[in-house]
């Protein structure tokens, strides 16, 4: 058999077995926003639309002292004061899934 008629059986079967591979392939979304003058909401979920209950959001100092160590509750969400020292937000959804906010872009 012509190797290139190979290669290309063999990767048409292999797409066969796993169609959705790449199809459902998402990213990590996460926004933090101030709520009033002193507390920060921050909202997680991935790109297709799917909200994040209890995937991990810890507050981090520059010295890597956790501040708040958290997860998002049922709406997705989190809330906590802003802390006085400069800081950043970790959304931790796993391996490859993670989103880290800078203290200067919460708003």
């Amino acid at each position: 058999m012509n190797p290139r008629l190979f290669t290309l059986a063999a990767g048409l079967a292999l797409s066969a077995l796993f169609p959705a591979a790449t199809a459902h392939a998402h990213y990590p979304v996460c926004e933090c926003r101030m709520a009033d003058g002193q507390t920060v909401v921050c909202t997680g979920g991935f790109s297709d639309g799917s909200k994040a209950p209890g995937v991990v959001l810890d507050v981090i100092a520059y010295d890597e002292q956790v501040l708040v160590k958290g997860r998002l509750g049922a709406d997705s969400t989190l809330s906590f004061p802003r802390p006085a020292q400069d800081f950043y937000v970790l959304f931790d959804a796993g391996p490859g899934h993670t989103v880290e906010i800078e203290h200067s872009a919460i708003k």
